[in-house]
């Protein structure tokens, strides 16, 4: 075997460069290979052209011939300014990610032996949390022989999802995770 490395010209192009340029990049004008294409849009009549008409219509319109769904069978053509086209398309991404949901998980810790005036004061945070619409995570955390009052967490657990009902419910029952036993709450549509 020969362990000499390959020039340049030889060795595969990198995966992630080639990805990023064509993920933004569309075929515009002459380099759109296809014999014919269908147009949309709203300056022209739709229909199936050859490719010379149709960019023979872009030109006059002083505007680019912009493949939109190159796998599509005749590929998916529209004329536009090719700049306000990649403007738009920003916009749209921009707009799409700011109404994605953030979900927000707020922690709220107990011992299992916690008592009234601790257990009202965060069972009120509970509630302003879950009125957000932020998810609540709460969770007994057991220290040393503490341990030995699983019952009394998972108890304090259920009857703070009780008192929550009208404001979220439970994901799950409290489940044991090591030294926690957690429960998740999410908030109820409005």
């Amino acid at each position: 075997m020969d362990n000499k490395p390959k020039p340049a010209a030889a060795r595969p192009q990198q995966r992630g460069a080639a990805r990023n340029e064509s993920k933004d990049q569309h075929r515009i004008n002459t380099q759109i290979r296809a014999r014919e294409v269908r147009l949309v849009g709203d300056n022209v009549e739709q229909g199936v052209y050859s490719i010379q008409e149709a960019l023979r219509m872009a030109d006059e319109l002083e505007l680019d011939l912009i493949e939109i769904s190159p796998n599509a069978e005749p590929p998916v053509c529209k004329i536009l300014d090719y700049q306000k086209y990649l403007y738009q398309q920003k916009k749209r991404q921009k707009e799409q990610k700011a109404k994605a949901a953030k979900v927000v998980v707020k922690e709220i810790r107990f011992g299992p032996q916690t008592d009234d005036h601790d257990y009202n004061f965060k069972l009120k945070h509970a509630m302003e949390f879950l009125k957000e619409g932020a998810k609540v995570k709460a969770y007994v955390f057991f220290k040393g022989r503490s341990i030995l009052f699983k019952e009394q967490g998972e108890v304090l657990l259920l009857r703070f999802v009780n008192d929550l009902e009208e404001y979220g419910k439970a994901e799950n029952m409290p489940v044991l995770e090591g030294k926690r036993m957690i429960i998740m709450i999410t908030p109820k549509k409005k």
